[in-house]
């Protein structure tokens, strides 16, 4: 979700191992930093070039092991929301309601939007700045949808149970959810700390219709 965790669609993937001397380099360690530089630096900013150098290999090396950028930039997408991303598909996974849910979302963004060590914001949503390439902008577009559509689910079965009024507008009420989540990807992009980030969440979750 824009946590980023439902392959919704970046399409591509590695290319097939060619024949002939075994990799002097380990692919896994690779692919994570062409993660960190996506992220960092979005798609259409970060050249073949500027992989290799974060990477460590020559150029040969990343298309016979990832084929071309768009291929490596699925991949990537792919290892981002696994071990990045997937916060918010727990949390609508083993949280008792979607209040709950969704309110844990927040702080979990909150917390991994502005983690040391590497990049600020979601990978999703700051690839997309500036992208010109439709087929990336496309399969960003739907993961970030598909983020959307699963908290519209969860909302959706919170008025069945009986926790969200009947009359909610589950659609209207999922979108201000992935606003809120994107809006907090960017302030984190700009500088926002975490507990200003918190704040902001619980500011979010005081509109929460009562059932």
């Amino acid at each position: 979700m824009v946590s980023c965790g439902e392959d919704a669609g970046v399409r591509g993937g590695p290319a097939s191992r060619p024949r002939g001397r075994p990799r002097s380099f380990d692919r896994e360690t690779a692919l994570q930093k062409a993660v960190l530089a996506f992220w960092e630096h979005g798609y259409e900013a970060t050249s073949v070039s500027d992989l290799t150098r974060a990477m460590g290999i020559g150029t040969p090396s990343l298309y016979a092991a990832f084929g071309d950028k768009r291929a490596l930039f699925a991949e990537a997408v792919r290892a981002y929301a696994e071990r990045y991303g997937s916060f918010g598909d727990r949390a609508l996974a083993e949280e008792p309601t979607a209040r709950a849910a969704v309110g844990r979302t927040l702080r979990e963004a909150a917390a991994a939007y502005t983690a040391p060590g590497r990049p600020r914001g979601c990978l999703v949503v700051h690839a997309a700045t500036n992208c010109t390439t439709p087929e990336v902008a496309e399969s960003l577009r739907e993961r970030r949808n598909a983020s959307i559509a699963a908290f519209e689910r969860r909302m959706e079965a919170g008025v069945a149970a009986g926790e969200l009024p009947a009359g909610t507008d589950v659609g209207a009420l999922a979108r201000y959810v992935g606003a809120v989540v994107q809006g907090m990807s960017q302030q984190a992009r700009d500088g926002a700390s975490r507990e200003e980030l918190e704040a902001l969440a619980e500011i979010a979750m005081a509109i929460w219709p009562r059932g």
